[in-house]
């Protein structure tokens, strides 16, 4: 646990002869040695980019022969601001009392952490050892491989990984920090700090259940073991995938359980995104449409169809607001769109979920319903099982699977969903039955006077799950600012400050800024900043800094907070509150 004595050694198989310069991508590492079979080997840094970061060139000391195996050993330093590492610490932490590290490599900032091929098209085993003091604990994503006292160093323990299912370098990931777990199921436990780790086990103790459905659905998980890593308040995403070990926001710690669908998520990518992966980050949404797919339809057999096509409702709502968000003619708003010097980071929206769900729906249902096209989905997991695909591949695999409807896909307008920006050609028609009360909610603050506000009361919203409450308050959102007095009236009939659950809570105060109601900025930017969940932070912060009179107040807060923030967090934030970014992160 030591940001300057990390040291990779990669053997690589290489695969053309007649070269003895190969490339590794690197960003702020400082590289002091290369070795290739014990042998000194030549090297250079080249260019750096602004976002990808320097080339690696190393010049191999012995001509090669086809099938050689060469080791090849890098010793570097990482820099303290790499990005796919935040160092915490202690008083960032739960405990207060040690510092904690966690990575985040997706999508290419594992080459700040290790040098490798960072790209989703290769895929690796990986075996590692990592040293960490003995009051601390290391986990990575992979099968916990035994541990051992450091022998060079008495007050240190050795933590040993492997990982025999070849992955892409963005899922590669470490964190060290005061650990504890709880068993959850029989192959998985949960690990946090000591303070949340008994609600976390709590809150995600349906995971076993959960991954025998997605087993049911998808086929056999091949990663053997599956744990959940509950984060720090400043991981910047809900869930990430890592192998063996899913990446969890705290603020799934809601008490509720409304947030499962999270794990269901990432429990999903363990065979849509980890198994079968996206070649590129032009076909992100490879990974996440078909992610989403699954996890809804994990949702149906746990719940049931209607509570699948909620969510899906859902979703399409949060796909207006991406493509309202970038502009309904710009290109990150297509399917399919042109990355080229394009920073992935800066197109991270709902589009590759949505609109890529919205499509696999929409040949769902020319396909002949969830079962005939969840068969397809299968047997496309089965086929491109440990390999990486495009959106070509995955398009001519669909017409081969469907041979006998071939005139039916041929009628799908696949340029306006793969290559057009903005709203999908094709609205899917949902059941609207759990939809309707928060319809009708929601239709009656809009329409009612003020002097008609006592008409509401705490009744309206006590038969609503936390699922509708999330829906009500997102369609509110949909709609033009509400007068001041109903959300003051709002909050006295419902208690919605009271709510801890944190996607009812981020809809809420985001209402109440938009209404320009003073006393819900200083809750607002509370929670943009106890917390670094993007989802959450960058519409807050954003929401404040519409508010005119507060403009100055969230870039203040923003300054003030920025050090605590994940990097990634920390530059996107900066982008919309329009703050000199100064020197990338």
């Amino acid at each position: 646990f030591d940001r300057s004595s990390w040291r990779v050694i990669p053997g690589t198989r290489w695969r053309k002869c007649s070269q003895r310069l190969r490339t590794l991508d690197t960003k702020d590492l400082k590289v002091s040695k290369v070795t290739a079979n014990g042998q000194a080997a030549k090297f250079t840094l080249g260019l750096k980019h602004s976002f990808m970061g320097t080339p690696l060139e190393i010049t191999l000391p012995f001509d090669l022969s086809r099938g050689q195996h060469v080791i090849v050993e890098v010793t570097y330093e990482t820099a303290p601001s790499a990005s796919a590492l935040q160092w915490l610490t202690p008083e960032q932490t739960a405990g207060k009392k040690h510092p904690y590290l966690f990575s985040q490599c997706q999508a290419n900032h594992c080459r700040s952490m290790v040098p490798c091929q960072d790209t989703p098209a290769m895929k690796h085993t990986y075996y590692a050892q990592v040293s960490v003091p003995k009051e601390l604990v290391a986990v990575m994503s992979a099968v916990r491989d035994g541990q051992e006292p450091d022998p060079q160093d008495s007050s240190r323990i050795i933590y040993r990984f492997r990982q025999p299912v070849p992955m892409p370098s963005y899922l590669i990931a470490i964190v060290v920090g005061a650990l504890e777990s709880r068993e959850i199921g029989p192959r998985s436990r949960v690990w946090s700090e000591k303070e949340f780790v008994d609600k976390a086990a709590f809150e995600f103790s349906e995971t076993e259940t959960m991954l025998k459905t997605a087993e049911d659905l998808a086929g056999p998980y091949v990663w053997g073991q599956y744990d959940i890593l509950v984060l720090p308040p400043s991981f910047p995403y809900g869930g990430m995938e890592n192998p063996c070990l899913t990446f969890a926001t705290p603020t799934l710690l809601a008490g509720d359980r409304s947030l499962s669908n999270v794990i269901a998520h990432e429990i999903s990518h363990s065979w849509t995104g980890n198994l079968v992966t996206n070649k590129t980050w032009e076909h992100f949404w490879l990974n996440e449409g078909h992610t989403v797919y699954l996890e809804r339809m994990i949702g149906r057999s746990m719940e049931s169809e209607q509570f699948r096509q909620f969510k899906a409702m859902g979703g399409w709502k949060d796909l207006q607001e991406s493509v309202n968000t970038f502009g309904a003619n710009n290109p990150l708003t297509n399917l399919v769109p042109n990355m080229s010097e394009v920073d992935p980071d800066d197109a991270f929206s709902s589009v590759p979920y949505e609109k890529g769900f919205a499509l696999l729906y929409h040949l769902e249902e020319l396909m002949g319903g969830p079962e005939v096209f969840m068969g397809f989905v299968k047997s496309y997991i089965q086929m491109f099982a440990y390999s990486s695909v495009t959106t070509e591949e995955w398009k001519n695999y669909l017409f081969t699977y469907f041979k006998d409807k071939v005139d039916v896909l041929n009628k799908v307008d696949w340029n306006a969903w793969m290559h057009t920006p903005g709203m999908p050609p094709v609205k899917p028609q949902y059941d609207t039955t759990l939809a309707d009360a928060c319809i009708a909610l929601c239709k009656r603050w809009v329409k009612t006077k003020e002097g008609d506000l006592g008409n509401f009361s705490e009744v309206d919203v006590k038969t609503l799950s936390a699922h509708q409450l999330i829906e009500f308050l997102s369609l509110l959102l949909q709609e033009e600012p509400l007068p001041l007095s109903h959300v003051r009236q709002m909050q006295e009939v419902y208690q919605l400050n009271a709510f801890n659950n944190a996607e009812i809570r981020f809809r809420w105060l985001r209402l109440c800024v938009k209404s320009k109601w003073e006393d819900a900025v200083p809750m607002a930017l509370k929670m943009a900043t106890e917390q670094g969940r993007m989802k959450f932070t960058r519409p807050l912060f954003k929401e404040v800094y519409n508010f005119d009179k507060y403009r100055e107040e969230a870039v203040r807060v923003f300054i003030a907070h920025r050090a605590a923030m994940h990097p990634v967090t920390s530059n996107l934030v900066a982008k919309d509150l329009k703050v000199d970014t100064g020197k990338s992160t």
